[in-house]
């Protein structure tokens, strides 16, 4: 396993090694600072996430057909894969872009979850720690809403959103 790691948000982590995302965004001054080129890295699952940040990922992923797990199934906090960098673009007309720059990613290999903390930009990684308990709201995700008893009628349809999610970064 490479010794250098990127820490990104569930679900895109998941999105990543899957195969699904091939340009994992960021601003060309992260890119800079976190001295982030080209060769193997590992992937690895940040411990934090907020639901408003998992609704429009998810939304997002199941707009180019991705289903996504539900987040108390995504592993945070840990390594889950490696993935090559090919290099840095500042302009694509892929709809996985959204930003100032991006590195492209091909060749994931998925790994089962080795706990480790994560940092800002590339950083060398060291197996330790536990993986992230899961939030109250990840373990209700999809359920049921009690009041309105929505959901279960196809308890196994995707969540629906009648108007995207707000971009919450």
């Amino acid at each position: 396993m490479p010794r250098i790691a990127l820490s990104v948000r569930q679900p895109s982590a998941w999105a990543i090694i899957a195969g699904h995302k091939p340009i994992e965004n960021r601003t060309l001054g992260s890119i800079r600072a976190g001295r982030m080129g080209p060769g193997r890295i590992c992937i690895h699952a940040a411990a934090g996430l907020k639901e408003e940040e998992f609704r429009y990922l998810h939304w997002r992923l199941g707009k180019h057909g991705v289903k996504c797990p539900a987040p108390a199934d995504l592993p945070r906090g840990c390594i889950i894969g490696t993935v090559e960098v090919t290099g840095v673009i500042t302009a694509s007309d892929s709809e996985w872009f959204g930003g100032q720059a991006g590195l492209t990613l091909i060749n994931p290999e998925p790994c089962d979850p080795i706990p480790a903390p994560g940092a800002l930009g590339y950083f060398e990684w060291q197996a330790g720690g536990t993986l992230a308990a899961p939030a109250k709201w990840m373990t209700k995700w999809g359920t049921p809403d009690p009041k309105t008893q929505t959901n279960d009628l196809f308890p196994d349809a995707p969540i629906a959103f009648s108007k995207p999610p707000r971009r919450p970064w």
